[in-house]
């Protein structure tokens, strides 16, 4: 949806995805609007294809999808006994050892967990259907910005399933344990409003506002120095797992490599 991406040329453009990448900024499109954005495998393995191109220069990623909905979910010929040509169907998964089946859907996983890299902060804009997979792609990234029709649902337990995705961790990150595990076995929609008073969603804007509120957000993080950002993200996402003793430590290490930075001292 960032406008001024649209004229480059595309550094990956297969399988549903498109990027592109301008300097600091890339961008990962979803381009199979007619399907409202269905993931596959093969959607999967070019995203982690897109993490892996990401020069070093990137320092935020966009992530939308074409047309009216972000992301539909899983493709749904993915739950029919004949499954997508060149890709095993689910019974075929089930019949696996143990190791082979937890292999797959690692790799399945590849595509969701680069997003949280610390040296790229990761923008989701998201509107229409964000389900299941959708939902879980968005969670992946570290802001989202929504649109005023947004619809999030995790389907994944409706379905027998369970989010593998890796979007199960900062669902719980984002609303905590009780509203996570209730939003996931119902599999209710969450609309705009309950997103942003949730946690879900950093703020939500008319549709046709949408491009331009994820431009400005950019350039605020753009303007910040790189070096602190990366600093900040990882004190961020570390916190949860320190003590707060142990949180000071990290602040003050991280402090220290800031200030020997600026001075021009090196370590």
């Amino acid at each position: 949806m960032v406008s001024p991406q649209q004229d480059l040329a595309p550094a990956l453009d297969k399988d549903g995805v498109r990027l592109t990448v301008d300097d600091t900024l890339a961008t990962v499109t979803l381009t199979n609007p007619a399907k409202r954005n269905a993931q596959s495998p093969a959607l999967w393995r070019a995203l982690a294809e897109a993490g892996r191109a990401l020069p070093g220069s990137v320092r935020v990623v966009v992530l939308r999808g074409e047309g009216k909905s972000f992301s539909a979910g899983l493709d749904r010929r993915m739950f029919t006994p004949e499954g997508m040509p060149g890709e095993p169907t689910f019974t075929d998964l089930a019949r696996r050892e143990d190791a082979e089946l937890d292999a797959v859907i690692a790799g399945f996983q590849e595509a969701f967990a680069w997003w949280r890299r610390n040296d790229l902060v990761t923008v989701a804009a998201v509107q229409g259907h964000a389900i299941g997979a959708g939902f879980q792609l968005a969670l992946a990234c570290d802001l989202r910005v929504v649109a005023d029709d947004v619809q999030f649902a995790m389907r994944e337990t409706s379905l027998g399933l369970v989010p593998d995705l890796t979007g199960t961790h900062p669902l719980v990150e984002l609303v905590g344990y009780a509203r996570a595990l209730e939003l996931c076995v119902t599999g209710r929609f969450v609309g705009a409003e309950e997103a942003v008073a949730s946690g879900l969603a950093n703020l939500a804007v008319p549709v046709g506002e949408l491009d331009g509120t994820v431009h400005d957000l950019v350039a605020a993080i753009l303007a910040a120095p790189r070096d602190a950002v990366v600093e900040t993200k990882a004190l961020l996402r570390g916190a949860g797992g320190r003590t707060f003793q142990e949180q000071l430590a990290a602040e003050r290490a991280a402090q220290a490599r800031r200030l020997r930075d600026l001075a021009g001292i090196g370590d």
